[in-house]
């Protein structure tokens, strides 16, 4: 084997969950394959300052969108894991969040595993679970019976054929990337006569200008826009909503039953 053959390293992609927000979130087996790689492409819910994990020589690269923003389309992030795995070999593609939970992971897999990228998969803490920061429980015995997790836009851009159902049950139910279906997600619990429902949204859920907002569902829109609630954000609906608490260090106003972080 001649030396040139010896440097050749083995294209791998290890598709890496960062966590929502705060970067202590990061998992310590996330941590060891931001030190091994020699590439990272980011996107823009990673927090940047995880990049500090990697090697000086480790070429980063920002891959990210947010919102309806343009950005460097899918497809072309996928060819660009797979050029730079067999350019450099270990390619980290760190994503915000879980990879798995609405973040097109499988996709970015299978087109590398299709062309003889070896591909592993780190987990990382979903936004879903941002919501405990509040004392918001996903479930309660009390007042839940499970959970729903749904994505405010398919890849046609409709919204789930699942709220209807959702929306009857008495189930928490999370909505991601929903901000632009806010009166779609109103209309359907209304539609069952739910008016007083609770529900929250948080903003920029784990960082330090991260914001909430409570009330009834027949406001949410009004309440949205009154408090200037923007993506990334994160929306539940459900009677677990009511245990929402701010922290002393946090500005809250009292309106109805609800508080308003503002």
């Amino acid at each position: 084997m001649t030396d040139q053959e010896e440097n050749i390293k083995t294209p791998r992609l290890t598709l890496l969950g960062a966590g929502y927000g705060d970067p202590d979130l990061i998992t310590l087996k996330a941590i060891k394959a931001l030190r091994n790689a020699d590439v990272v492409l980011y996107d823009a819910l990673a927090n940047e300052e995880l990049l500090e994990y990697c090697h000086p020589l480790c070429e980063k690269i920002f891959v990210g969108k947010k919102g309806h923003q343009s950005g460097i389309s899918q497809d072309s992030i996928n060819f660009l894991i797979v050029e730079k795995a067999y350019e450099k070999g270990h390619v980290v593609r760190l994503k915000g969040g879980d990879p798995f939970v609405f973040g097109r992971g499988r996709e970015e897999i299978d087109f590398a595993e299709y062309r003889g990228v070896k591909c592993d998969y780190i987990p990382g803490i979903s936004s879903v679970f941002s919501l405990g920061q509040f004392n918001i429980p996903l479930t309660s015995r009390d007042s839940s019976d499970g959970f729903w997790v749904m994505t405010g836009h398919k890849s046609d851009g409709r919204f789930s054929d699942d709220l209807k159902i959702a929306a009857q049950s008495n189930a928490t139910l999370v909505f991601l990337m929903a901000m632009s279906k806010l009166e779609v997600i109103r209309k359907a619990f209304l539609d069952e006569n739910k008016n007083e429902l609770p529900f929250c949204i948080i903003q920029n859920a784990g960082m330090p200008n991260q914001k909430l907002i409570s009330g009834k569902i027949s406001e949410i829109s009004t309440l949205a826009k009154r408090y200037h609630m923007t993506n990334p954000a994160i929306i539940l609906v459900g009677e677990v909503a009511r245990y929402a608490q701010f922290s002393k260090n946090e500005i809250c106003h009292k309106t109805q039953d609800f508080m308003i972080n503002i």
